[in-house]
């Protein structure tokens, strides 16, 4: 099977001083244990990963910074870049229901090479697969007078919530229609019991209805850490019967899924969960969808 050039649409870098949650006390995480993670992670160490793999083209996504450097990570990834050739697009962050959203959303701008915004709004009542400090965030009306300005200004906006959220998000979507949403991390199926996939297929049924939703085919392995054709499969098949492959993409999540693989296996088990499509599909998922979301 011929392997497509890759866009690898959702991975990270970090500098360990910057990064609060990796530089203080352990504390538990959605993804485990993450000591082996507790160092720097530069752009040399992610480019002799990827590009052996056949990567052309990268995203960076923001990785909560410590509050107030926001504009700094993005200037730090664009100067990247400039040296390196990658990554080709950023993802910041910003608290859209912040008064001065819009000015923060503008500076974002000119710090570098920006088309999305990730805000995490997942919520559990697990603890340990919280972030959000509510559920319904996105239904704020403070919240929502943010995304518009995120609108305005042609910006995409990483999704990333639970089976729970799905509801709300459907609505949310329809209500912007001209926001291209990204769902990470195929819609984070945290529990595999048979109540567990009717909330994750109900939910992804929603917000497939919803032509500005596109899914990542990333962070496969964030509950059962763990890569394989087995465990992946069906969450793929799944999502591409509901959103069809011109509207999901790959993403790495590196280096969080190096708890538990490497990036050449990663690659191999989505090939291998892909080569029953065709062709273009497989190029459409791994390079076309993400040089179309993120203008690359």
């Amino acid at each position: 099977m011929n392997r497509p050039p890759i866009i690898d649409a959702h991975h990270h870098l970090w500098r360990l001083a910057h990064t609060p949650w990796l530089n203080g006390p352990a504390q538990p995480r959605i993804f485990g244990d993450y000591e082996p993670l507790r160092r720097d992670y530069p752009i040399d160490d992610y480019l002799g990963e990827v590009v052996p793999q056949g990567v052309v083209k990268s995203v960076y996504i923001q990785v909560n910074v410590a509050p107030g450097e926001e504009i700094e990570e993005i200037e730090w990834v664009d100067a990247l870049a400039v040296r390196h050739g990658f990554p080709h697009a950023s993802v910041g962050f910003a608290d859209l229901a912040a008064d001065d959203v819009a000015s923060r959303l503008d500076r974002l701008m000119a710090a570098g090479n920006l088309h999305g915004i990730r805000q995490q709004l997942h919520w559990h009542e697990n603890p340990a697969y919280r972030f959000a400090a509510r559920p319904d965030l996105m239904n704020d009306a403070a919240w929502r007078t943010g995304l518009r300005e995120v609108e305005q200004r042609r910006l995409l906006f990483e999704l990333q919530i639970f089976a729970a959220q799905m509801t709300d998000a459907a609505k949310l979507a329809r209500a912007y229609p001209r926001v291209e949403f990204v769902l990470l991390h195929a819609g984070m199926l945290e529990e595999r019991s048979a109540d567990g996939w009717a909330r994750w297929r109900e939910g992804m049924s929603l917000l497939a209805e919803c032509p500005n939703v596109s899914v990542k085919l990333s962070g496969l392995g964030t509950f059962e850490h763990s890569c394989s054709v087995e465990l992946w499969q069906p969450v793929i098949d799944e999502t591409l019967t509901r959103f069809g492959a011109e509207r999901c993409l790959f993403g790495s999540n590196f280096p969080i899924e190096k708890l538990w693989t490497t990036y050449d296996r990663l690659v191999e088990v989505i090939l291998e969960c892909l080569v029953h499509r065709s062709t273009a599909e497989r190029q459409a998922i791994f390079h076309d969808n993400a040089a179309r979301l993120y203008r690359l």
